[in-house]
């Protein structure tokens, strides 16, 4: 059974990205250069989708591109103990996410409470408010990121598939 590929109009389509962007991250060696059918059209397969979709999460992140770089060079079949460096990052960086969505659901939660009363109070002080934000927080517990969704290793992996940059 032959493998299944895509064009890039169903590449983009897949994974939410534009075809100009797929493009500009096969230019900056973010995906590698898509191989091409004789019309001279690009060919993508699964890999390739799953490595874009990799590349948009991490960018949702707030990751800049260049920083993705050691992960997208890390075979996805790596056995995540073989790069603690790169573990140390992607938990480093995963905590400063947390942090901002803490930061963002306080603002939320603070945001309820002022459409909930109607207008602002004027007779309401500071730690007041504040009291009824927690109390608030408290009742819309944040859930925590579930890194098993997105497997960036698996137990799988061999050293020889790697870049010679990540050995």
């Amino acid at each position: 059974m032959a493998e299944q590929t895509f064009t890039i109009k169903q590449a983009a389509e897949q994974t939410g990205i534009s075809e100009d962007t797929i493009r500009y991250y096969e230019k900056i060696m973010l995906l590698p250069q898509a191989e091409r059918k004789e019309n001279g059209h690009r060919i993508y397969r699964k890999e390739d989708i799953y490595r874009i979709k990799l590349i948009s999460c991490l960018k949702k992140t707030g990751m800049p591109l260049e920083a993705m770089r050691p992960f997208l060079e890390a075979s996805a079949d790596t056995v995540s103990a073989e790069y603690p460096e790169l573990v140390d990052q992607l938990r480093s960086h995963r905590k400063n996410i947390v942090k901002q969505i803490s930061s963002l659901q306080q603002i939320v939660d603070f945001i309820d409470i002022k459409l909930k009363e109607g207008r602002p109070r004027q007779e309401c002080s500071d730690q007041s408010q504040d009291e009824v934000l927690e109390e608030h927080k408290e009742k819309a517990k944040i859930k925590p990121i579930s890194v098993v969704e997105m497997s960036y290793f698996s137990a799988s992996a061999k050293m020889d598939k790697l870049p010679n940059s990540i050995k």
